[in-house]
C-alpha cells in the first residue's frame, strides 16, 4: 500500500502546539506523550539506521517508530507480529464474530472512567458468552475467546464496544469431548443481550456503591445514589445491541479478520482527506444508510478533529486485547493441543498449517531496485544526524 500524502503526525506537527497551549490543564499526561510520540515518529528524533543494499549498492535511510499503540504507522508490524504468535493457537472449526456494545448513556460515564467501566464491558461481555454456551439449552461447553475494545465509531465519536471472536463450539464439562455449534448458529443473539445488559449494569452499580466512579460536568449529579439509579432504570428496559456477524471462511479468514481489528486505531492515514489551517477532512462510514455508497467526507476543526482522536487514548496500562475461557492462560497451549486431539484433521485444518508455516510475515523489505538483500551499514541514535545520505527519490524509485 502507497504511503499517504497525509498522516495523523503532519496535522500534530502543525497545529499540535497551539492546541496544546489552548487546552493546557484539559489534557492528560497520557494523552500528551500520545501527541509527542506520534509527531516524532519516523523522524531524526528518535535515531534511526541506514541499509545498503548488498548487490546494487543502493542505500536507503530508515528512522526508528514510536512504538505508540495508537500511532496509525506502528500498528501494521505490530499486528504481523501479534497474528505470528496468535497463528498456532487457531483450530480447525468455524469461527465467529460477535460484537457488544454500550448505549449512549453508558458511553458518556465510561468517558471519565475508562479504566473502570471497559474492564466491566470486557468482563460483563465474556461472561455472558461463556454463560449462556455452559447452558446445555444452548451449547453446553466451555468456550474460548479472544476479545478486542474499540472506542470509536468512524466519524471518531466516543463508541465503546467489544468485537469477540469466538470458535463454534468448546469442550464437554467432563472435556473429553468437542461439541460443536450448529452451523452457521453460534448463541442466540437476544439471549445474549438481556444477559448482558443485567450482568453489566450490575457490575456499573457495585462499581458506583464502591465508589469507584467519578462524575463531572453536567453528570456531577449521579454522583447521588438515588440519581444514579434512576438514570439506569429505563436502561433496564430497553434492547442493548449485541451483534453476531456470519461465521468466517475458514482459519484464513480469521487470520486475515485479526490482522484488521485487533491493532486498528481510531482512524488509520489512509482516510485522511485533506487538512489545511482551519480544518480537517476524512472519509467515514454512515452506518445510517442501508444501502447505497455508505462512504463520505467529513469535515472538522482542526482542534475538534484532534480532541476526537484523543478520545480514543487509553490508560496506561490498560489491556485492549484479552483472551478468556479456554483461550486464556498459561494453560492455553495445551487446552488447545487437546481440542486438536479430538478434533478429526480437516483440509481447512492442513491449509491452517500451511499458513502458518509458509507465510513470511516479518520478513525484511528487498532493495528496491534489484530485489537484493537489504544490510544495516550505519546506526544513528536519537537527535544524531546520519552520516550518509539516501538517493534523491526519483533514483531511488
Amino acid at each position: 500500500m502507497p504511503r499517504p500524502r497525509l498522516e495523523i503526525a503532519d496535522i500534530f506537527r502543525a497545529h499540535g502546539p497551539a492546541w496544546r497551549r489552548a487546552n493546557a490543564g484539559h489534557v492528560s499526561l497520557t494523552q500528551l506523550r500520545v501527541m509527542s510520540a506520534i509527531e516524532a515518529c519516523r523522524t531524526e528524533a528518535l535515531g534511526g539506521h541506514v541499509a545498503a543494499c548488498a548487490k546494487c549498492g543502493h542505500r536507503h535511510v530508515a528512522y526508528n517508530s514510536c512504538k505508540n499503540r495508537h500511532c496509525p504507522k506502528c500498528q501494521g508490524p505490530a499486528a504481523r507480529d501479534w497474528m505470528a504468535a496468535r497463528a498456532d493457537d487457531l483450530l480447525p472449526v468455524e469461527y465467529f464474530h460477535v460484537v457488544f456494545t454500550l448505549p449512549a448513556e453508558i458511553a458518556r460515564i465510561a468517558y471519565w472512567n475508562k479504566t473502570a467501566v471497559y474492564g466491566l464491558l470486557f468482563r460483563a461481555s465474556a461472561e455472558t458468552v461463556t454463560t449462556i454456551a455452559a447452558d446445555p439449552r444452548h451449547l453446553g461447553a466451555r468456550v474460548g475467546m479472544t476479545s478486542v475494545l474499540h472506542t470509536w465509531g468512524s466519524a471518531l465519536t466516543h463508541h465503546p464496544h467489544v468485537h469477540m471472536i469466538v470458535p463454534g463450539g468448546g469442550l464437554s464439562p467432563d472435556a473429553t469431548r468437542w461439541i460443536a455449534c450448529r452451523p452457521g448458529f453460534l448463541l442466540p443473539v437476544r439471549v445474549l443481550a438481556r444477559l448482558f445488559r443485567r450482568l453489566f449494569l450490575e457490575g456499573l452499580s457495585a462499581l458506583h456503591n464502591a465508589g469507584q466512579l467519578q462524575f463531572f460536568g453536567d453528570l456531577e449529579g449521579l454522583a447521588d445514589p438515588a440519581a444514579f439509579a434512576a438514570c439506569l432504570a429505563p436502561l433496564r428496559k430497553t434492547e442493548w445491541v449485541v451483534y453476531a456477524k456470519p461465521p468466517f471462511g475458514g482459519p484464513e479468514a480469521v487470520l486475515a479478520y485479526l490482522s484488521r481489528y485487533t491493532h486498528r486505531v481510531a482512524i488509520s492515514n489512509h482516510r485522511l482527506v485533506r487538512a489545511d489551517t482551519d480544518t480537517v477532512a476524512f472519509r467515514w462510514k454512515d452506518y445510517r444508510i442501508k444501502r447505497g455508497d455508505r462512504m463520505k467526507v467529513m469535515r472538522l476543526k482542526t482542534g475538534e478533529f484532534i480532541r476526537r482522536f484523543l478520545l480514543h487514548v487509553l490508560p496506561d496500562g490498560f489491556h485492549r486485547i484479552r483472551h478468556y475461557g479456554l483461550l486464556a492462560g498459561a494453560t492455553r497451549k495445551a487446552t488447545i493441543a487437546r481440542i486438536r486431539g479430538l478434533l478429526v484433521k480437516t483440509p481447512a485444518e492442513q491449509e491452517t498449517q500451511e499458513i502458518a508455516e509458509t507465510v513470511p510475515l516479518t520478513l525484511r523489505e528487498p532493495c528496491p531496485c534489484c530485489g537484493g538483500p537489504m544490510r544495516i551499514v550505519e546506526i544513528f541514535r536519537r537527535g544524531q544526524k546520519t552520516m550518509s545520505r539516501a538517493p534523491p527519490r526519483e533514483q531511488a524509485a
